[in-house]
């Protein structure tokens, strides 16, 4: 009788209509598949189950959070041939937010679809739940966020997708993410590591944003505080730094008490919709009493935070930093955007990433973000792409996590490691195929003189980067 690997391998032909690119080893530790393929390890019959009830990208994702599921290998070449099993190429020229390579072939879900009308298809998905044994759908991992109720992007539905990622445990993000503490895009020089990436991203922001000693700064979205530190410490501001995570907020806390500088920095648990609705209070008094006023601040950062924002409340969102900002005050959004499709009506949030990840998450095209923060009155200055940098980030992460992974699962839980072994190095593989990028955007709310303050040649910031590290 032929081994539990050689019954899918066929039978699994039979419903995509092509050969499986991939090598598959069963629970009974057959294999079958194209020799020197990537392997994938299918640990036991439910794991079958899990693919076959939710076929396509989450079923999979379920499996491999639980344990059912491996990679023999390089995970990174496992991920960039399953991608042509998942996801179908798009007419459209549209790409999906998670994976590698484009897909080309008809792809599992398009299988999945066609079993309906297909009979040979129609028994080969037979066999196979034959194969899986006996039983209803596995529950989803523990690890799969709960199911959401109420409108999208309310604070207290916000509060709760925040804390779904960031609070799982600040000793976990400290081996991922290093010392730096940073997670977003690091700014990368041939042969420079992490951390020195990482400071020099810090940096280029507090250039961009022409930091001077007793300026005001809020930090929407502040992380641990990594920022307001740096800006704090290096460029002599007062910073305000805002996040939803209280896990965030008290290691923040304890860094800015252990570098002295609680007479200069803040960190508060609060949303950027509640800090524009108590300036919006207070302007109005001070409107009252006959005096002209603008935003408190004289430069907003918003890193790696207004993905979490949401399209219907992207305008707000633009709005309200806006008017947080004082005449020619700047800003820097630093975002993850996707490519643009035909039809944005179709564009639909990632499986995997909004059921494991960061529920509620979405990503906008570079253009639509520009645009909404020119309705919003900002003059939009500069426009960075740094994906190929995120890539090396994502990459670095990955390192991290790998060299300790047994850590990691006991500071978190194994399925939470795997969860971000796989969104990361799968997002890797993104930035590198050009799927998704990263842009910091630089705005600035120019005063009605038109002075924007910025230099002729804008990228005056990075022509000093490169002269201090020439002399460092």
């Amino acid at each position: 009788m032929a081994g539990a690997a050689n019954r899918i391998v066929a039978l699994g032909e039979r419903v995509l209509g092509a050969p499986l690119p991939v090598r598959v080893r069963a629970w009974d530790h057959s294999e079958a598949g194209p020799p020197g393929a990537p392997l994938l390890v299918i640990r036991n019959r439910r794991g079958l189950r899990r693919i076959l009830w939710r076929p396509g990208e989450l079923g999979l994702a379920r499996a491999w959070v639980a344990g059912d599921l491996d990679v023999d290998g390089d995970l990174y070449e496992a991920l960039d041939v399953l991608a042509g099993l998942i996801w179908e190429s798009d007419p459209d020229g549209g790409a999906p937010a998670f994976g590698g390579a484009a897909a080309s072939g008809p792809g599992w879900l398009r299988g999945a679809l066609t079993l309906a009308r297909e009979p040979e298809a129609r028994e080969a998905v037979a066999e196979l739940l034959k194969l899986a044994g006996p039983g209803l759908p596995p529950p989803p991992p523990p690890e799969e966020a709960r199911r959401r109720t109420g409108l999208r992007h309310t604070l207290s539905r916000d509060r709760k997708a925040i804390s779904h990622h960031y609070d799982v445990g600040n000793d976990f993000y400290e081996l991922v993410l290093g010392p730096s503490m940073v997670y977003s895009c690091a700014y990368w020089q041939p042969g420079g590591t992490l951390e020195q990436a990482q400071h020099d991203k810090l940096d280029l922001i507090c250039r961009k944003l022409a930091l001077r000693e007793g300026q005001r700064l809020l930090d929407v979205g502040g992380g641990w505080g990594s920022l307001v530190l740096h800006a704090a410490r290096e460029y002599g501001v007062h910073a305000v730094a805002v996040t939803l995570s209280r896990e965030q907020a008290a290691y923040g806390r304890k860094r800015i008490a252990e570098a002295g500088l609680t007479d200069r920095v803040e960190i508060r648990v609060q949303d950027y919709r509640e800090v524009a609705e108590e300036e919006a209070a207070r302007s109005a008094t001070v409107r009252g009493r006959g005096r002209a006023t603008g935003g408190p601040y004289d430069a907003i950062s918003s890193v790696g935070m207004a993905e979490h924002v949401g399209a219907a409340r992207y305008r707000e969102y633009a709005d309200d930093l806006y008017a947080l900002l004082a005449p020619g005050g700047r800003l820097l959004n630093h975002q993850i955007g996707r490519r643009p499709l035909a039809d944005e009506e179709a564009y639909s949030v990632d499986e995997f990433i909004d059921a494991y990840v960061f529920p509620d998450g979405e990503l906008a095209p570079v253009g639509r973000t520009v645009g909404l923060l020119e309705d919003a009155g900002f003059e939009v200055r500069d426009v960075e792409a740094l994906r190929e940098h995120y890539a090396l980030t994502l990459r670095a992460w990955v390192r991290n996590l790998e060299a300790d992974f047994a850590r990691a699962a006991r500071l978190t839980s194994p399925g939470r490691a795997r969860v971000w072994r796989l969104y990361m190095a799968a997002s890797a593989l993104a930035f590198e195929r050009n799927r998704i990028g990263i842009n910091q955007v630089l705005a600035v709310r120019t005063p009605e003189s038109g002075t924007s303050g910025l230099p002729l040649r804008t990228r005056a910031w990075q022509a000093d980067a490169d002269a201090d590290s020439e002399r460092a």
